[in-house]
């Protein structure tokens, strides 16, 4: 009994030298982090940094984080982030922000975002590397607000990226948001319209991208990977009679300009470009040509007032069906 007894004190003595190192490490690489990104000549500073959730758990709390990038001018702070993770494996991680409100920053407009229950889960892969094997954001009642009013809120809020087995450098990417209701600022792009609803039935992508090399602790240290095929299962937004979905594959050269074809559904597609007219993205002398040459293509798929059309990208420019639309966008995450 006494022998046992040892054990276990000498087990529990092991266990808290260990947890306690790995701790002072976790919270020494939090700080040589923010030092680092100061160095690279960014506002990264926090208030305090502490740890807790012994025996079984790591949990660094960082008080008042703030970062701010000059060079883009985009900038973020919150109240207090949390870190937590096993203290036996730390590549299960979860990142919690609370329900208290964020502020996000892009020059001179900022936008206070308030979620309910906000997480992040990430999975890394064993090993040196630290490549990501899952990452997911959760979170219940959201919403964006901006100097002049609200601009986008939703009852959820689902991100996630998996890895494939195609290969390390593949990624399943799920965008999913229920009941995403637009603000006023964003509304005014539809108000050619009075009888849509508050809030989108749909919102929600789901495609499959393959990167140049895995997201790993070089895309944060060294330089991010860029995006090099990208299968769309399906990108839908179905907004009262309004229904827009896609599908489809292109792949993207070392300058980020995509080529492939992309197919597109729209149902209600006169009312579309009447909102794509008031919100200045179609010129208003090119609203009738537009209306006419689509008008040809109108019930191929058997619904009277649907559209099936390809969005055509080629040689660096995008084109919907045979109406070109100018360069394409070129996709490089910097």
């Amino acid at each position: 009994m006494l022998r046992l007894l040892k054990a276990v004190l000498i087990g529990a003595l092991v266990w808290s030298i260990y947890w306690a190192g790995a701790g002072w490490m976790m919270q020494s690489g939090v700080a040589r982090w923010f030092a680092a990104q100061e160095a690279r000549g960014w506002q990264a500073d926090y208030a305090d940094l502490s740890l807790g959730g012994f025996p079984a758990r790591h949990v660094t709390r960082i008080t008042a984080p703030a970062l701010a990038d000059p060079a883009t001018g985009a900038a973020w702070r919150a109240e207090a982030l949390e870190i937590d993770s096993r203290a036996i494996w730390p590549g299960h991680v979860t990142v919690g922000l609370g329900d208290a409100p964020q502020l996000w920053s892009y020059f001179d407009e900022t936008w206070r975002v308030t979620t309910s229950g906000l997480t992040a889960d990430l999975r890394l892969t064993p090993g040196l590397a630290l490549t990501v094997e899952d990452l997911s954001l959760r979170s219940g009642a959201w919403s964006v607000v901006a100097e002049d009013g609200v601009l986008a809120r939703a009852e959820t809020l689902v991100l996630s990226k998996t890895q494939q087995s195609d290969g390390p450098a593949t990624y399943r990417m799920i965008a999913r948001a229920e009941a995403f209701a637009p603000g006023a600022r964003l509304r005014e792009i539809a108000r050619s319209s009075r009888t849509l609803p508050e809030a989108f039935e749909t919102l929600e992508i789901d495609a499959t991208v393959t990167y140049d090399n895995p997201w790993d602790r070089s895309a944060l240290e060294i330089a991010r990977p860029q995006p090099k095929r990208v299968d769309l299962r399906l990108a839908e937004a179905e907004w009262g009679a309004l229904r827009l979905a896609a599908a489809g594959d292109f792949v993207v050269d070392d300058q980020g300009i995509p080529e492939g074809t992309i197919t597109i559904k729209a149902e209600n597609w006169r009312e579309m470009l009447d909102m794509a007219e008031a919100a200045g993205v179609l010129p208003p002398e090119a609203r009738r040509p537009a209306e006419r040459t689509l008008a040809l293509f109108e019930g191929l798929s058997g619904n009277p007032n649907a559209l099936d059309l390809q969005l055509n990208l080629r040689g660096g420019f995008v084109a919907l069906g045979p109406i070109p639309l100018g360069p394409a966008p070129r996709l490089i995450l910097r």
